[in-house]
């Protein structure tokens, strides 16, 4: 029988394996809930800021057989929240969020300079990855960065931010080549730390508010700067888009990375008829595994695998209100085979 780390390393190969694997890679795409933290008495926002925390609740989510991998962080305001934002760190139940940004125009983008730093929760993240790469070798690690457009737009305000991209076109790609350094560092202290997939969310970079030539000029360009780090290190690399496809699948299909993500909006059947030579992972959805019942993700997760998905996952990050019974149901029916 394949060990979790092999078996999604034959897919991320393109080798024939005896069933996808089921992973749900963390950052944007959180995998923690209630349940879980009540159970092992490890909580939020605590675990935001401490390494040791953030390696037991992954090791829990895996060893409570919720997914097949580890993944930290938990959220996606680390990055920002080192470029000068401040950032909320919510509840038990709310995520954390950005309160204040840095900046207030692209034009001021090198002000940032005056306060970057290795925020603590950078450092707590490659913490938590170093002990769990102690802990089991036959588990793939997943590391997380948020996406150039998502962190950039977590920076300063998002609508004068996307107005920037046109308005200011020559002082935005200075501001997204440096927000692009700071991922691919972030990303590369990751892999030296055990990383085994880096996975990238830019839920903000979507083609439905971009537009199909601001998607490739910005958010498909800076993406494919860190794959191409991310993939001369030899990892694997993920890269979820959140919104419809529709329009942009062409630029879409210019990503570099091994493996496409798509939240529930976009089918499995769609994507995979539009980019039929891509890995597509996904997509059970996230209000089904939080309001549903578990024969009903048992049916979404085998519809999933129908379509042609090569890797299970949910198709967002977890409502922190999910029953672990749901959950667990995405991979036992794959055990199942039913």
């Amino acid at each position: 029988m394949l060990s979790p780390k092999e078996r999604l390393e034959k897919v991320l190969s393109k080798e024939n394996t005896d069933r996808p694997p089921c992973i749900c890679p963390g950052g944007m795409m959180n995998m923690v809930i209630l349940d879980i933290m009540e159970e092992i008495g490890v909580k939020f926002p605590e675990a935001h800021m401490d390494g040791q925390m953030m390696a037991d609740l992954a090791t829990a989510v895996y060893e409570k057989r919720c997914f097949e991998n580890y993944g930290v962080p938990f959220c996606m305001t680390v990055e920002a929240e080192s470029l000068g934002a401040k950032v909320d760190m919510g509840t038990d139940i709310y995520e954390p969020h950005v309160v204040e940004y840095a900046i207030e125009s692209v034009k001021d983008w090198d002000e940032i300079l005056k306060f970057q730093s290795e925020a603590r929760r950078m450092s707590a993240t490659i913490e938590a990855i170093r002990l769990l790469k102690e802990k089991n070798s036959e588990v793939p690690i997943v590391g997380n960065i948020t996406g150039p457009i998502s962190t950039a737009s977590s920076v300063m305000e998002p609508v004068v931010f996307y107005k920037d991209l046109r308005k200011n076109n020559a002082k935005a790609h200075e501001f997204m080549g440096f927000v692009t350094d700071r991922l691919i560092d972030f990303a590369n202290k990751q892999i030296e730390a055990g990383a085994d997939v880096i996975a990238i969310s830019d839920p903000s970079g979507t083609g439905e508010i971009l537009g199909p030539k601001l998607f490739e000029e910005f958010a498909v360009e800076y993406i494919n700067r860190i794959t191409d780090q991310v993939k001369k290190q030899n990892r694997g690399t993920i890269v979820h888009i959140c919104g419809q496809m529709k329009n942009v699948y062409r630029e879409v299909n210019k990503i570099r990375s091994d493996v496409l993500s798509f939240d529930s909006i976009v089918g499995i059947g769609e994507a995979k008829k539009n980019l039929a030579d891509r890995l597509i992972m996904g997509n059970v959805s996230t209000y089904a595994l939080e309001f549903g019942e578990p024969s009903k993700i048992e049916a979404l997760t085998l519809k999933c695998v129908g379509d042609g998905s090569d890797i299970i996952s949910p198709a967002c990050g977890l409502g922190m209100k999910s029953p672990i019974g749901n959950v667990r149901a995405m991979l036992g029916s794959l055990e199942k085979g039913i």
